[in-house]
């Protein structure tokens, strides 16, 4: 049974300009559903879009997985006034219809997560013709003219006893190929329910919205840490071996300042058993020249959605994000200093940085901060 993810991305927004390239977290707000559907059974996910930009985007940072495909999708089905399923139908022809499972995952649900869309596709596998997410709200719905929706009010109920209703959250919907074809519709006639949380219910059509939402989702991400031994140490670059500065030649060549105290640190770290990783945005020849000669094998050069990536290597490699301890300066780290079981902070990272890490180092970045980053680790896993 071939099952097809697919997000559809228009390159302008009404209510938050470049809503979906626009930094959540950290992260571009798209990549949020997108690197859980990475990590979902989803057998390959269409990201589609009139945005050249984002198309560029995924062909250059999702290069080791081949689960995801970047498509051009026609000027009549990004319009503002062009349906959802104007563009899964046009996407559908496309590929001929070769698939046995549509699923539609909405690139404005950051709280979508593989479980979720797991979910929705085994509902199609137990026998359902669709499947949608919703949200058990326990809240009392009234009709305009005054008269009550869901409840009795001579009779108000306790929270406990009220089962409530549920409501779509737009976050996942899921066909067969065959109710696409004779509904070209979302949904068919005998639909499977999905509940997701009830924070999963806000929805992102303004910058107030935008800020309860990427509070939630930092709260949920520290929420979800269990701080363990740690066998893995993952290290941004600039702000973080480097004090942030670049210096360029006349020719634009630049270089960048190492402190020597950080490599050995690092050294003595490893004969601990903790294996040491670089993660980086820049694509940088000196960055690795230089983990080269710190013997550092897993280097990681323009990564731009750092967290899909790091979800990706402890699934192959087996280790838990509990066991990680990540040390970052600015914003493109932030997912990950919110997720891992130990996050760390250069004393000079950026000040929302330090504010999310579990320690803010003592030293700057560039200064030392690694090495006593190296001591926090040896001193910590000796409980262990």
């Amino acid at each position: 049974m071939k099952k097809i993810g697919f997000i559809p991305l228009r390159k302008n927004s009404k209510g938050i300009l470049g809503k979906n390239k626009r930094k959540m977290v950290g992260r571009p707000l798209f990549t949020w559903v997108l690197g859980e559907a990475i990590h979902s059974n989803l057998d390959i996910v269409y990201v589609y879009t009139d945005d050249d930009a984002i198309i560029s985007f995924i062909e250059k940072e999702y290069h080791y997985t081949n689960k995801i495909k970047a498509l051009k999708r026609s000027i009549a089905s990004a319009t503002d006034t062009a349906s959802t399923e104007s563009a899964m139908i046009e996407l559908a022809e496309k590929l001929s219809y070769n698939f046995d499972v549509f699923c539609l995952l909405q690139a404005t649900s950051p709280f979508t997560k593989a479980k979720d869309i797991d979910s929705c596709l085994n509902e199609i596998l137990k026998g359902k013709d669709s499947a949608l997410t919703v949200v058990n709200t326990h809240r009392f719905v009234w009709n305009e003219d005054g008269t009550p929706v869901n409840y009795d009010p001579t009779k108000r109920p306790r929270r406990q006893d009220f089962k409530g209703l549920l409501i779509e959250n737009g976050a996942v919907y899921t066909c067969t190929k065959e109710v696409l074809l004779k509904h070209k519709n979302r949904l068919g006639t005998h639909t499977g329910i999905v509940k997701m949380p009830e924070e999963s219910l806000h929805e992102i059509d303004s910058e107030q919205d935008w800020i309860v939402v990427e509070n939630l989702l930092m709260e949920r991400q520290k929420r979800n840490k269990q701080p363990a031994e740690i066998t893995h140490l993952v290290l941004d670059v600039d702000g973080v071996f480097t004090n942030g500065t670049i210096s360029y030649t006349k020719d634009g060549e630049h270089t960048k300042d190492f402190d020597m105290r950080d490599g050995m640190g690092l050294e003595i770290l490893r004969q601990f058993g903790v294996e040491v990783m670089v993660m980086t945005s820049e694509q940088s020849q000196l960055v690795a020249k230089r983990m080269k000669k710190l013997q550092i094998a897993q280097v990681f050069l323009g990564v731009k959605d750092k967290y899909t990536l790091l979800q990706s290597l402890a699934k192959k490699q087996k280790f838990s994000l509990n066991n990680v301890a990540y040390v970052g300066d600015d914003v493109n780290d932030m997912t990950n200093i919110c997720s891992v079981g130990w996050s760390l902070a250069p004393n000079n990272a950026m000040t929302e940085i330090k504010q999310l890490a579990d320690v803010v180092l003592s030293k700057n970045s560039g200064a030392g901060a690694i090495r006593e980053a190296c001591e926090f680790i040896i001193n910590y896993n000796k409980r262990f």
